[in-house]
């Protein structure tokens, strides 16, 4: 049983509305819809799920219209798909002439009496399905085992089946086809065989085995001497002499950097030197500011080839057949079809893959596209192609640009208030850069004025704790207490190797909330995905500590595995959370994004696999190299030819 059926336009007006069932209202799940699906450009699925309801949807572009229907998640209706399409059409049909000649004010003035039409379309779908028979097991004689004689069923031990030995005959005459053709010299070959096999059949089995022995002892024989090579005059002498490079050094003493008796105490750690504008890298920077990533759109490229050949003509062909070029591919005042659009989406759909957008997601939004505009009055001077690719683009800026905006300075300038730490925790898979990108917006919370507590929580990689310390010793350095007024900005909290990390997490947040420290930034150790007692230890991490915010650490260089990463990092924190709502992923750090030139598909992908923002990306290996995402940039660099 339906418990509402709704229409309304794409401006918010509701035309119509059916309630079929007491209970709330159809507003929380419609608004839920418009909100998650229809907004974020997630039309691929025409359904949608929300708490107890399912929901389902159509749209048609030409009048600007949603038809939305809602059920319970529980029943299964078949017969919903047709009496959506039916009272799409129905409706359509009744007030096309309203709709046409009033527009707008159709919308606004009209009077839409339906309810009698649509009962009776909901009787007609209900009774359709009804109609449908379940399907009878066949009887015995009507299979095709009772034609079957028991004889042909009994299979002896050692006897192959019928169907193997026929393959084998057809096998055979091929065979036997092939060898007709063969030249005399090899029949003559064949007759040898069979004479000496004459022979063979001749002769007693004793004689056979004693002949078949002396055979193999003289090829044995032969393989022996063939084997045998001279030894060499010098033989090399045993064990590995150390390599020594033109330009480096064979004393391995000056490469050993270790101190057994140092025990990772930041004292005893011998402090190297570096170069400061290297850590920093732009220096024209302004501190404390978080850059946007820079672009180049499609049309200041060609303003620049423009400007670069201007004698060049425009177009190689005559007048006339330039003319006709232009006018190729033109839709002339008409309603999209799907036929219209298939060649330019399936173009669409292998341009995005090619850009490591993950191919199940450049389905889904050539399937959206197609369902937004699907029946769309389209201009007189405008080409297909133009119009899926500016849809495309839309739908691509939407997406990057998803429900919730993360303000990290905002959110902390709040926890300040209310005098406790903001928590951040670093999480993902080995290798993409957790603990190179947390020095990155340390340094950053650094310039905006904000003390960092690192918690080294990462106590199973091999030298993780070292290398979080050298970034607080660089750190100090660039910001020594002396320009903040004697307060040290940066501290690392850790307390070694093979700890338990949520019981580190906890005395660091513990330890800042008492030095008033303003941020904590919690690193976890890399695991994968598939590793269930390390997601079993990172969920426990988060429900035990509650930071405020989680961040999902992620290269750009991947693509169909970006979304297998980032589901299954989702799913683990959801299973083996305590809380009755789990805390997920909140945003995602985007990692190397300066060694993938325009092919940054992953961003797509992470986005409109979570619906989660992408809060920082990485563009380097200084301190600086840390930018905001700009959601024109990656769409102009993901739309490049």
């Amino acid at each position: 049983m339906l418990d509402f059926f709704t229409i309304f336009s794409k401006g918010g007006l509701v035309l119509w509305c059916f309630q079929g069932v007491r209970g709330p209202a159809a507003t929380a799940p419609v608004n839920a819809l418009i909100r998650s699906v229809l907004l974020q450009e997630r039309g691929g699925n025409n359904s949608f799920t929300h708490e107890a309801l399912t929901l389902k949807y159509k749209l048609d572009n030409q009048f600007e219209l949603v038809f939305v229907v809602g059920f319970q998640k529980i029943l299964t209706l078949t017969y919903v798909d047709k009496l959506i399409d039916d009272v799409h059409k129905e409706f359509r049909d009744k007030y096309r002439n309203e709709f046409q000649q009033k527009g707008a004010l159709g919308l606004l003035n009209g009077t839409f009496d339906f309810k009698d039409d649509f009962m009776r379309l909901l009787r007609d779908a209900e009774e359709s399905s009804k109609v449908r028979a379940p399907t009878v097991m066949k009887t015995f004689e009507q299979s095709l085992k009772s034609q079957k004689t028991v004889k042909c069923m009994i299979e002896t031990r050692g006897e192959k089946p019928k169907e193997k030995v026929k393959n084998k005959k057809n096998k055979g005459s091929k065979k036997d086809g092939t060898e007709a053709v063969a030249a005399p010299s090899k029949a003559s070959a064949g007759d040898k065989q069979l004479s000496a096999a004459g022979e063979k059949e001749e002769l007693t089995k004793d004689e056979i085995l004693q002949k078949n022995r002396e055979e193999f002892f003289r090829r044995h024989m032969k393989a022996g001497e063939k084997s045998r090579s001279p030894k060499p005059d010098a033989q090399k002498e045993k064990g590995k002499k150390p390599r020594v490079w033109d330009l480096g050094n064979s004393n391995a003493k000056v490469l050993d950097y270790s101190n057994s008796a140092t025990n990772g105490s930041a004292e005893a750690c011998p402090v190297e030197e570096f170069d400061p504008d290297m850590a920093l890298g732009d220096k024209n920077r302004e501190p404390g500011r978080l850059y946007d990533l820079e672009y180049e759109s499609d049309d200041e490229a060609e303003e620049e080839k423009v400007v670069q050949n201007p004698s060049k003509p425009s177009a190689k062909k005559g007048g006339l057949g330039g003319m006709f070029g232009m006018l190729k591919g033109l839709v002339g005042s008409k309603s999209l079809t799907r036929a219209d659009m298939d060649p330019v989406l399936e173009k669409m759909k292998d341009h995005l893959i090619a850009k490591n957008v993950a191919a199940e997601i450049a389905v889904q939004l050539c399937e959206s596209v197609a369902k937004k505009l699907e029946g769309k009055v389209m201009g007189t001077f405008t080409t297909v192609t133009s119009t899926v690719k500016q849809a495309l683009q839309e739908a691509l800026v939407q997406i990057l640009q998803p429900q919730r905006r993360v303000d990290v300075l905002r959110d902390v300038m709040d926890a300040q208030r209310h005098r406790r730490p903001y928590v951040v925790t670093f999480c993902g898979v080995n290798g993409v850069g957790k603990s190179t990108n947390l020095a990155k917006i340390s340094f950053w919370l650094i310039e905006n004025g904000f003390s960092v507590l690192i918690a080294a929580c990462d106590t199973f990689r091999a030298g993780a704790v070292e290398q979080l310390r050298t970034h607080t010793r660089r750190l100090n350095a660039l910001h020594p207490p002396e320009s903040h007024g004697g307060r040290t900005m940066v501290q690392l909290y850790e307390k070694g190797y093979g700890k338990d990390a949520a019981g580190i997490a906890m005395e660091a947040i513990s330890y800042a909330r008492n030095q008033g420290f303003d941020v904590v930034l919690v690193d976890t150790a890399g695991r994968m995905q598939d590793n269930a007692p390390l997601m079993t230890a990172l969920a426990k991490l988060i429900a035990v500590n509650a930071p405020d915010l989680v961040l999902f650490v992620g290269e750009a260089l991947v693509g169909n595995e970006a979304v297998d990463q980032l589901v299954k990092f989702n799913k683990a924190l959801a299973d083996h959370s305590m809380a009755q709502t789990p805390r997920l992923i909140d945003g995602i750090v985007l990692t190397k994004f300066d060694t993938i030139d325009d092919k940054v598909g992953a961003a797509i992908s992470m986005t409109y696999i979570t619906s989660k923002p992408i809060v920082f990306v990485g563009t380097g290996q200084t301190y600086c190299d840390l930018r905001s995402l700009n959601a024109k940039a990656v769409v102009a660099a993901l739309m490049k030819a």
